[in-house]
This record gives structure tokens, sequence and C-alpha cells, in this order.
């Protein structure tokens, strides 16, 4: 039923993403490379937070080496770095923080820490997090712990960053800002860490490089944690975190990835895919509603059908899926299968307006998961569907869309695949309610 072939992706891009049929193999997955796309992606939301958080890495990263920190203190300053703002869910709330409209900034440091502390090789860095926005004249142990160190040097670089007026030549008001960090001195930062700033601030090519348009380019190549590759139990877990900064945006959504990496994964083992390939698909699964960072919750949440202009805006999130996935080397098959799910036979779906000749049986997975999963959970405005109007509703895209033979293995398997699907939604659930007490 399915055709594969085996190749090895290498390169960032893939001439072929379109070719219909076959799987690929992952290679190696860098972990800087899979750090900076995912750090981007957190900053779809608006012009007023592009790459607000690699510039804010990058500012730690300068201050770190001139500081002369270990290389491991420096590397878990610099995934904190970029995933500072984590805990802040809505679009809106980024750009709240980003213009210092937010009182209370405590909630969104206790949440990030929440989210990254899931992956044990982030576990270093979400205490980073948790205290980055802690005044020095606040710590009681001011001369202890690395963590204090690390934390202050974060809350400077957020704070640098996000003193910059975008639309002013960066060395026209670098001077402005140092002067307002030396006002921080002993009160707000620790004076040895503005110290070290004001000796990297001297350098004309510190300010030129943050706002370089090429900055994710320069921290690619010599950035820290560029030497590390990845294992694929190493991939899901980061999956997960991302899967839950998606989907806990909502209450509504909360576990709607959960369950279609449940679902996909489970039509891959019944097609009899390897458990490699099961595995890029609990991935793609938890990562295929990636570019939503992009919607604004008005939308996202909006319990009534959108507008067609409201609906042109939603469009966009399967594009930045595939464009933020795609840049990193190694996982264009999980680009695919992610990004695709919209996609129809009939060339119907978008963003690409792909056909049956163009989509492979990985992105045929998906799209059938993504609509089985969407009419098995509870929504705003109705409870989930039992098996017979369920299945009227799949079977009715047979001639528009989704792949036949793949809504017939669901229907063989409905009881099964329905309990799956229900029993990861309701763990996510209550991780949901826990753990994040929303």
């Amino acid at each position: 039923m399915t055709i594969l072939c085996r190749a090895v992706i290498q390169k960032t891009r893939s001439k072929n993403i379109f070719a219909g049929g076959c799987v690929y193999q992952i290679a190696s997955v860098n972990l800087l490379n899979l750090l900076l796309s995912l750090s981007d992606a957190l900053d779809l939301a608006s012009p007023l937070l592009s790459q607000h958080q690699l510039r804010t890495a990058f500012i730690s990263w300068e201050i770190s080496k001139a500081a002369n920190l270990s290389r491991d203190a420096l590397e878990h300053l610099f995934i904190a770095s970029l995933f500072h703002d984590v805990g802040a869910l809505a679009p809106e709330d980024k750009i709240n923080l980003h213009q210092s409209e937010v009182d209370d900034v405590g909630p969104h440091c206790v949440l990030g820490q929440t989210f990254l502390e899931q992956v044990p090789m982030f576990e270093p860095s979400s205490r980073i997090v948790r205290f980055h926005h802690k005044d020095w004249q606040e710590w009681e142990e001011k001369s202890g712990g690395e963590t204090v160190l690390l934390s202050q040097i974060l809350y400077l670089a957020d704070t640098i960053e996000r003193s910059i007026d975008r639309n002013k030549y960066i060395l026209h008001q670098e001077q402005d800002i140092i002067s307002k960090i030396g006002s921080w001195s002993s009160t707000l930062i620790q004076p040895q860490v503005v110290e070290v700033f004001r000796s990297v601030a001297a350098r004309e090519d510190f300010w030129l490089d943050i706002v370089s348009p090429r900055l994710y380019s320069t921290l690619l190549h010599d950035g820290p944690c560029r030497t590390t590759e990845l294992q694929i139990s190493d991939l899901i877990l980061i999956s997960q975190m991302f899967r839950n900064l998606i989907d806990f945006r909502s209450p509504f959504t909360a576990a709607h990835s959960s369950g279609v990496a449940a679902v996909a994964s489970r039509i891959a083992q019944l097609l009899g895919l390897s458990g490699t390939e099961i595995e890029f698909m609990e991935v793609a699964g938890n990562l295929h509603d990636l570019g939503k960072m992009a919607v604004p919750n008005a939308i996202l949440n909006k319990p009534d059908k959108l507008t067609p202009e409201e609906f042109a805006v939603m469009r966009q999130h399967t594009y930045f899926t595939y464009m933020i996935l795609n840049t990193i080397g190694g996982i264009g098959q999980i680009a695919e299968w992610a990004a695709f799910h919209h996609e129809r036979l009939d060339g119907s779906g978008y963003p690409f307006h792909l056909d049956a000749k163009r989509l492979n049986m990985g992105s045929r997975i998906m799209a059938v998961a993504d609509v089985f999963t969407a009419l098995a959970e509870d929504r705003p405005y109705r409870k989930s569907m039992e098996k017979n109007a369920l299945m009227s509703i799949l079977k009715s895209n047979f001639k528009t869309g989704l792949d036949s033979s793949l809504v017939d293995i669901l229907e063989h398997n409905f009881h099964e695949v329905f309990e799956l699907n229900s029993k990861k939604q309701v763990e996510s659930k209550e991780f949901y309610r826990q753990k994040l007490a929303l």
C-alpha cells in the first residue's frame, strides 16, 4: 500500500519535497539548527517581535564569552535565552511583554520553567528562565550560585533587545541604551554584569550584529551547541514541549496535537511502516500546527465560523509550519508530513494546493488523522461525534481530498483508534490542568 524509497536528506531544503510516494530517512538533526528554528517560530506573531529571542540569545552569548563562562554555563544560558518567553502563550501576551505593558511578569517566568523542565536537557535552562526578571536587589544570596549570574545576564540581554527602536538606526541609539543599563547597576542588574556588558557594547560590530538580517546564519555557523546531534528520543521530547506550547493557548485545543500524533502514529503502524517512521510520524503530529504561533487568539479561539478575512489569516499556519521545519536540516520528511495536513488529493487544499501525484503517504495519513481528531474531540460549538456521524463526514471527503484507503483503515479499527486518541488527550488535559493551573 505504501511505496517506500530510502534516501538521506542532509540539506536544509530538498528539491524533491513534492515527490509522491517516497518516505525519506532522517540523517541527523543538529541541536543548534533545531533550537534556532523553533525559537524563531515563537516570534512569528508580529513584526514587533521578529527575532526577539534570537537577538536576546546573541546578546547573552556575547556577554557570556566576555565573562569567560564555562561551556556548559554558556550553553544553558543560550538555550534559556532562545526560549525565555515560552511562558507567554498568546501572540498578544508576547507583544505586551515586549512593550513592557505587563504589570506582573512572574507568571510567564513560572510557566516558562514548567514547559522547559519537561525536556531533561533543558532543565538547567528552565531555572534561568524562572528568574530572568528578578532584580539584583531581590536576590538574598547575591554572591552565590551560577543561576543568579546567568539569570542576571538574561535579564540584561532581554532588556537591551526590548530597548532597541526598530525604526531607528542602531548606532544612533546605542549610547542611550548603555546609559539606561548603567543606571540599573547595583539595583536591577549585578554591577559586574553591567561592566562586562560595557566592554562588549564598546564594539560597533556587536550592535550591528544584533540587528543584522543574517543573525540566524551567524548563530548557526558559530553559536553554542553546534556540535551536538540529537537522537530521535530527544527530538520526540522537544516536539512534545512545542506541542504543548501550541495547544495550551486555549482549553479548547489543549489536547488536539497529542491526539493527532497518536492517531497518525497508529495508522502508520497499521500500514506496516517501520518503527523509526512511526516515531517520525509522532514528531510530525506534535508539530503539525506549529505555524499557529502566528495566528491571533481572537481567531484561534473564535467559537463561530470564521469570516473570509479571518480564514485567510488561519490559512497561513501550515505555510509557516513548513517554512520553520524545513529550515532544520535532516527532517525534510517530518516537515512535509506536518505541514501538508490541509492539502487535499484534488488540489483544493492549502497553502500549496498539492494534488494526489504530489502528496506522499505520510502527508495523507496526517490529513486523515487531523480531521478524525478534530471530529472526535469536544469543541466550543459541539460535542465529540459518535462513530456513524464521524465516519460519514470522513467518507464525504473521498471525492475531494482524503485517501479512502486510510479512512477504511480507521473505520475497521475505529474503537481502538478512538480510545487511543481519547487516552492521549486525557493525559494532555491533565497536564494542562495540574501543571499549568489554568
